[in-house]
């Protein structure tokens, strides 16, 4: 058998960063009472998970940030089928 005849599988991941930007509507659904002055504030954990909702949508327009990261997969396992050439 010849060296060139063997090889060894590497588990790869890539990663792409993409951005999008929501606009969560203020409503009593992101609020919650003020304690202070009795009226109602921004509840910002409330905003955020709105905007995680809002992000999942597929009419949410996202935009490629940077070329995508190639890096070693933390977790390494041979695979379901042959390896990509």
């Amino acid at each position: 058998m010849e060296v060139s005849d063997l090889s060894i599988s590497v588990r790869l991941r890539r990663v792409r960063t993409e951005t999008a930007t929501v606009s969560v509507p203020i409503t009593e659904d992101v609020t919650c009472a003020d304690d202070e002055g009795g009226g109602r504030k921004i509840d910002v954990d409330k905003i955020i998970a709105s905007a995680l909702r809002m992000g999942a949508l597929d009419s949410t327009q996202w935009e490629l940030e940077k070329e995508p990261e190639i890096s070693l997969h933390p977790v390494q396992t041979a695979p379901e089928q042959g390896p990509i050439q």
